[in-house]
């Protein structure tokens, strides 16, 4: 494959460099970012059972239990190997969707810091016209999720060029700004698909970027595919993978599908600055990527399932009770039940019964430490998944239930400073793309912003009433007690 990268060597960006970052990132990245997802996912296949009784399908988290458990060979999809009980219970997921919750579980407030007051309102609602078109709320919990799960994630600004210059002759700011804002959008890009050539000269900053993945060809399946697949009876053929790169740097973005151009653009929408924002879900120092929630729960994640595959063994073993009966003629035919009686002239006859399930503390002690573990290395607690336990006490006043969850709660505040910087940085670059097309100038100044993140916990609406009325009497902006309050200026019957 030939790329033009001519328009990227301000970024260092060469065939030998390009060729080398993706054969890196498809040997060494891939296969880890995979493990963390499939072990937060914990997908099923399906497969076709060797007995009557055996389960039909297979679980991703499979792979961390030991060949006694899953057989002989922990890949094979046809179940052949003898595989003793098997549990996989994911207790990764609902801590990754509880600290998701926590995080960004409501709306995150867009306050411009821009000194204009007409300016400032203007660029709140372009702020907030951009975000919603590129998915609000939802979009926000797939970046806390993806990077969680991962570690980091990408941001990136599409721009429709078109769309950015249209502008209508006469109307207002505010109307320019919003239909310009139309040929903007922010999307996610998770980490198996991106691939960051980071500045030499400094870790934290970005040269170029590069997205790569397949879709599916536009093109039908031809004429002897559909002969072939009719003639050898399997599933209709399918169309045709196509290999898509983007390349992406503060002066250029190209498109290619197959080794083919399809699309590029020269020149740079947003003023000098590369359209994609890096956000990491906790710093690691001296490094491009974040700390993943999920990489350190992994090994926990596996003795857990390994413990309750074998207690499970055990039960199945030791929960019916059998008979051994000496001396009596035709016991194997009888029914065993209450009422049943049986008599011989042996006098030497006897029943003997034995298995039956039996306490084994060591095992449920060693159980209920992993569990904990789990708590401790996730600062997650089973308090905020909704479960309540009776060792927690009476959870009498706000501040009971916040020393409660002070793990989460701590690690919420960290992430609020990663992921927050991340979305003020695209905040700019909007605002960037904006002044660049001259739909709405502003100085760099300008394109601050602060975000209002709300209290993660229910809060009692007497006490946020009380606690604006007291902040009034400081002195505090009208404007702020209200958005702090959720209500906007444009919400009926509110004013400063």
């Amino acid at each position: 494959m030939t790329y033009r990268l001519e328009p990227f060597a301000d970024a260092g960006l060469t065939t030998a460099s390009l060729a080398a970052a993706i054969d890196r990132h498809q040997r060494d990245e891939l296969p880890r970012l995979q493990r963390l997802w499939t072990y937060y996912r914990n997908p099923m296949t399906l497969s076709r059972p060797a007995a009557r009784d055996a389960r039909p399908y297979r679980l991703g988290q499979e792979v961390g239990l030991p060949a006694r458990i899953v057989g002989r060979d922990a890949l094979n999809l046809d179940d052949r190997a003898g595989r003793a009980e098997r549990v996989v219970e994911n207790d990764i997921a609902w801590r990754i969707q509880a600290m998701v919750d926590f995080l960004l579980g409501k709306p995150v407030g867009f306050v411009s810091t821009a000194r204009d007051p007409s300016l400032r309102d203007i660029i709140d609602r372009v702020l907030d016209h951009v975000w919603e078109r590129s998915g609000g709320i939802a979009l926000l919990q797939d970046m806390a999720l993806l990077g969680q799960v991962y570690g980091h994630v990408d941001l990136l600004l599409r721009i429709d060029d078109d769309a950015l210059r249209a502008g209508a002759p006469g109307a207002s700011l505010l109307d320019r700004a919003l239909r310009a804002a139309d040929g903007l959008r922010v999307e996610t890009v998770e980490p198996r698909r991106g691939l960051a050539f980071v500045n030499p000269r400094d870790y934290r900053e970005l040269s170029a970027y590069a997205i790569r993945y397949e879709r599916e060809s536009d093109e039908e399946p031809t004429i002897v595919d559909r002969v072939l697949s009719r003639v050898l009876g399997g599933p209709g053929p399918s169309r045709r993978r196509v290999e898509v790169l983007e390349l992406v740097s503060a002066n250029a973005h190209h498109v290619y599908e197959d080794g083919r151009p399809v699309w590029e653009r020269e020149g740079s929408p947003t003023g000098g600055e590369i359209p994609v924002v890096h956000v990491q879900n906790i710093a690691e120092p001296f490094a491009y990527s974040g700390l993943s929630e999920v990489e350190a729960l992994i090994p926990l994640q596996d003795e857990l399932n390994t413990r309750l595959s074998d207690r499970a063994c055990r039960v199945t073993l030791q929960s019916f009770k059998m008979y051994l009966a000496k001396g009596l003629d035709g016991f194997e035919k009888g029914p065993v039940g209450p009422g049943q009686v049986w008599s011989t002239s042996n006098p030497h006859a006897s029943i003997e019964s034995f298995g039956g399930d039996a306490e084994s503390p060591s095992e449920e002690s060693h159980i209920k430490e992993i569990r904990e573990a789990l708590d401790k290395v996730s600062g997650v607690p089973p308090l905020a998944g909704g479960v309540v336990q009776g060792r927690i006490g009476n959870l009498s006043s706000a501040n009971a239930l916040r020393v409660t969850l002070m793990g989460v709660l701590s690690k919420t505040a960290r992430k609020r400073i990663t992921y927050g910087r991340g979305i003020s940085r695209m905040c700019g670059l909007i605002m960037a793309a904006l002044d660049h097309s001259g739909a709405l100038p502003t100085s760099p100044a300008d394109r601050g912003v602060r975000l209002n993140w709300p209290d993660p916990l229910p809060e009692d609406l007497h006490d946020q009433v009380l606690a604006a009325k007291t902040k009034s009497e400081l002195g505090v902006p009208g404007e702020r007690v209200l958005e702090e309050l959720g209500y906007t200026p444009t919400d009926a019957g509110v004013t400063g």
